[in-house]
């Protein structure tokens, strides 16, 4: 494959640049929790894909359809297949994001979920925050390089414009595989810089980086990570309250989107 290497970088670069210059016609939402999910997907009346091209037998559910000018597909994991509990995770959210790029060829990535924030970064129950920079904080590999490889620190796309419009927070999110915080995460979360953490955020971000697809990622405050209650507890108590906040701003988001070109974001 080495051989064709440039000639394939330079034809990816010409595709971005002529999306670039189009207003965004294709949105791919990933979402991590069926709870999630059907509000967004209830606002804008989407339709689940009976038969859409991922492998047969995976969990994977795609919904889709129109909304202004635009075409909204949305994908979550499904349930599993053992346990019956939402795929979460970030082994889920790097496949099932690889195989929808692959599938549905979106110009625009919208990660959007839930997340633990800190109270000691300005977070509280309800915020929502469009992401400056993902980075993982549990995978620890201390070899000169291999240490920045673990910690994948990644800038999203830019999007000033929406920033403003919506008036939203920004920060930096810490992704890893645990609800909880170990002293090791939170060692790696404060190092990262984060105001926000979650389990799928930074994997969505590598697989949309590696395919050329920029991202952007809403995610809004469930559980104060340091604060007096358990996380889990938290979690689940604001779990549905704080998915509602999170439709009403992801279709504040689609709405801005709606007639621009990436640049204008």
């Amino acid at each position: 494959m080495a051989p064709h290497r440039e000639g394939s970088d330079a034809s990816v670069e010409a595709m971005v640049a002529q999306v670039e210059k189009h207003p965004i016609s294709s949105i791919l939402i990933i979402i991590a929790m069926q709870t999630e999910a059907l509000p967004v997907v209830n606002k804008f009346q989407l339709i689940e894909n009976p038969h859409s091209s991922f492998p047969k037998g995976v969990p994977w559910i795609h919904y889709h359809g129109a909304y202004k000018d635009i075409i909204i597909n949305l994908v979550w994991p499904g349930k599993d297949l053992t346990f019956g509990v939402d795929s979460v995770g970030t082994i889920s959210a790097s496949l099932v994001t690889y195989a929808s790029i692959r599938a549905l060829q979106p110009d625009l990535i919208i990660n959007a979920g839930t997340a633990g924030g800190f109270k000691e970064k300005g977070a509280a129950i309800g915020d929502v925050f469009l992401v400056s920079h993902v980075a993982f904080h549990d995978r620890r590999i201390p070899i000169p390089v291999f240490d920045l490889y673990g910690v994948g620190l990644r800038q999203t796309y830019s999007t000033p414009n929406l920033l403003k419009a919506l008036n939203l927070k920004t920060g930096k999110l810490s992704t890893g595989d645990s609800l909880d915080m170990s002293p090791h995460d939170e060692a790696s979360i404060a190092a990262n810089d984060a105001t926000v953490k979650d389990m799928e955020g930074a994997a969505v971000a590598y697989v949309a980086e590696l395919l050329k697809v920029p991202a952007i990622f809403v995610k809004a405050v469930t559980d104060i990570v340091d604060g007096e209650k358990p996380t889990a507890e938290e979690f689940l108590q604001n779990l549905a309250a704080v998915t509602a906040t999170l439709e009403e701003v992801v279709t504040q988001v689609i709405d801005f989107i709606s007639g621009k070109c990436l640049p204008e974001l």
